[in-house]
């Protein structure tokens, strides 16, 4: 589903399940085109022509270069298992090599690296997502998007190629037991990054609503920037006087929005909440849903959503791997921001912009604590105080000297 990432990265999950996914059918109602061209300062400009696009129209995008089979079955040398990647109930990724002037198959070792999905002809992702991932990755252009370079239609064969993500998806390093968990300061950078991609999609001439916001879609690069991947699900947002767009529930349990799954009804901020549980899940290394979890804990939401709303408690639920690198102030800033995006009241949930603008300012608060001189501290991220504090003088308060803030600001 748009997975391209490194060895060991897999697109399958066995704690999350697929709500449900569109019947298999050629027929697509597509959005309109919105051409983009990306710039250096990572903003898009984007014209919206009015009408909307037929597939022939959507194929020979001049953004996309259309392979052969037989150009992509030698950039991957001929699907060889040790070009493998990823795996999933779509299909395989393929690592691959092409050239990067002409964009034809190249040695292995030798050009451009690029990630190939193969679609399984049974697989879930069918020709209708097939196809609305072209349109709009073929369109959309963006530094928090995945770049897609092409596709290759011939029979049943369905394949894209992307640029190759070298770190993988962020489902794989914030839950698969490395030696060296993510760090606090690139857990709010991979969340900043995200945010600018929904927040560009959001706040497109045509809005787009992604519709499957979670870690495995979240890919990065070698330097953790994020980018969102599988574009299959998204869909155009309300227009004129609507306030949401009924559709189809499909998504991945854990995830999407509550109202949207109980009654089909989908808006931006139903991406806001997806955000708000991917959050969640880089505050405390925990999934969405791991049925290995006894009881209420299993939902993720349903353990921690209680626990953020009392200060006191919310350091029980952070991540202990990060070893107390946080601020206190930074954690609830971000525990609240979560506790917000998660609002069962979809028009109390922030839209992306502001979810944006207060990551970006805890990243920035946590850039300035990271280049102050550091007390101890707890697994919690709290301050420990002197064991040994001096002893009080009459003109002195016994009183600690330093106080734990009280206020998020």
């Amino acid at each position: 589903m748009g997975n391209c990432f490194d060895k060991g990265g897999s697109a399958q999950t066995a704690h999350n399940s697929e709500i449900s996914r569109p019947s298999n059918s050629s027929a697509l109602t597509v959005p309109p085109s919105m051409q983009t061209s990306g710039s250096d300062s990572g903003k898009s400009n984007i014209e919206n022509p009015p009408t909307p696009r037929t597939e022939g129209e959507i194929l020979s995008s001049p953004n996309l270069k259309a392979f052969t089979f037989n150009e992509l079955k030698n950039a991957t040398r001929n699907f060889r298992p040790d070009s493998l990647i990823g795996e999933g109930g779509f299909g395989y990724v393929f690592k691959g090599w092409i050239d990067q002037q002409s964009l034809s198959a190249s040695k292995p070792g030798s050009g451009m690296v690029v990630a190939v999905k193969k679609l399984k002809p049974e697989g879930y992702q069918g020709h209708k997502e097939w196809l609305a991932e072209v349109n709009y990755l073929g369109q959309l252009h963006h530094p928090n998007l995945v770049k897609l370079i092409g596709y290759c239609l011939e029979g049943d064969n369905r394949l894209l190629v992307y640029e190759f993500m070298p770190k993988g998806s962020l489902e794989n390093h914030l839950f698969r037991r490395g030696p060296q968990p993510l760090s606090w300061a690139i857990r709010i950078k991979v969340a900043v990054g995200a945010a600018r991609g929904l927040a560009f999609l959001h706040n497109s001439p045509t809005q787009v609503i992604y519709r499957d916001f979670k870690a495995s879609n979240i890919l990065l690069d070698t330097d953790f920037n994020s980018k969102l991947s599988d574009f299959g699900l998204a869909k155009d947002g309300p227009t004129g006087d609507n306030t949401h767009v009924s559709t189809q529930v499909v998504g991945t349990y854990g995830y999407a929005a509550p109202e949207y799954v109980a009654t089909g009804r989908l808006t931006t901020r139903s991406d806001v909440y997806s955000f708000g549980v991917v959050l969640l899940e880089l505050l405390t290394g925990r999934r969405a849903l791991d049925k290995l979890k006894p009881g209420i804990e299993q939902n993720l939401v349903d353990w921690a959503g209680p626990q953020l709303n009392d200060r006191r408690k919310i350091f029980r639920i952070m991540d202990t791997r990060l070893e107390g690198q946080y601020s206190q102030k930074g954690a609830l800033a971000a525990a609240t921001l979560a506790l917000r995006c998660l609002n069962s009241d979809a028009k109390s949930r922030p839209l992306m912009a502001e979810v944006l603008d207060t990551l970006e300012q805890i990243q920035q608060s946590s850039s300035k604590d990271s280049s102050k001189p550091k007390q101890p501290s707890n697994h919690h991220g709290q301050r420990t105080r002197n064991p040994h504090p001096p002893s009080p003088s009459p003109r002195r308060s016994p009183l600690p000297a330093h106080r734990l803030p009280t206020r998020v600001g």
